[in-house]
């Protein structure tokens, strides 16, 4: 018997807990979802000394890829799973279960310097479909269109396809992007550029449009005026449990995780 394992058994006889391992939950996915789960790590694991929250970004379809071949505790996903990812990670035994955590609104944003303060939802699936490209069509300037988008493993970026781009495909002339912090800063540097991001992404660096006349807040997200918005999800293993059981009623707590939501920016649930 090596020493690991005799180590391991000589920690379960006498009733101590084995290294970090089982106190560890592994959260892995949006980066929409991801400024949340971050302003609740610290409360959290305060709150709870015993358990360390290790969290990483990297996309909504990588955090459910994770979940299914069970890299991760805890996926995070600003879209709901796919038929297929269900099914993937179900035939590796892993059951998902989805759990709204907040509600979003997906903001199109320029740079402050444009003088384009609205859009419709049809003008933007133009621009997007590269049908329109230059901003004097819109009562800009006269300078071409720099389309910022997310990336497909993007759960922001599906969104955007089914609420705004309806059949139509985003045009390959796009700068894909992999995070909505590095959205926010290609429109901060670029006068011309147009992108999208979370509402807790926008800051004074972009400036955020009106679409068809209404601005995206808590209330027109929660009411269905503003059209672009969504809700926000983390995914367990079955129904969660232990650890993972605790992080999650926290997050749903109105008087924790969410005034996190809404401290980052979001759409608390219970709003």
């Amino acid at each position: 018997m090596n020493l690991a394992k005799t180590l391991v058994l000589t920690c379960a006889a006498l009733g101590l807990s084995v290294a970090a391992h089982a106190q560890d939950i592994v959260v892995n996915g949006s980066t929409t979802v991801l400024p949340v789960m971050q302003k609740a790590a610290e409360s959290f694991m305060a709150a709870n000394p015993d358990i360390k929250l290790v969290i990483s970004g990297g996309g909504s379809g990588n955090g459910i890829k994770a979940l299914g071949e069970k890299q991760c505790d805890v996926a995070m996903s600003s879209r709901d799973i796919k038929d297929k990812e269900r099914a993937a990670a179900e035939k590796k035994g892993v059951k998902p279960v989805r759990i709204p955590v907040a509600v979003d609104a997906i903001v199109p944003v320029v740079n402050p310097e444009n003088p384009v303060k609205d859009l419709s939802l049809e003008q933007l699936s133009a621009i997007y479909a590269g049908k329109v490209r230059n901003w004097k069509e819109l009562g800009g300037q006269d300078a071409p269109i720099v389309v910022i988008s997310r990336d497909t493993s993007s759960g922001t970026f599906e969104s955007w396809q089914e609420l705004v781009m309806k059949k139509e495909r985003v045009t390959p002339a796009a700068l894909m992007q992999a995070s909505n912090g590095t959205v926010v800063q290609a429109v901060a540097k670029n006068k011309n550029a147009l992108g999208y991001i979370g509402l807790g992404y926008l800051d004074k660096s972009v400036k955020g449009l009106t679409v068809g006349k209404v601005t995206a807040n808590a209330k027109t997200a929660l009411d269905g005026e503003w059209p672009i918005a969504r809700e926000l999800y983390i995914f367990t293993d079955g129904e969660p449990k232990g650890g993972v059981k605790k992080l999650v009623d926290y997050l749903l707590a109105a008087d924790k995780g969410q005034k996190d939501v809404l401290a980052v920016g979001y759409v608390p649930l219970q709003h």
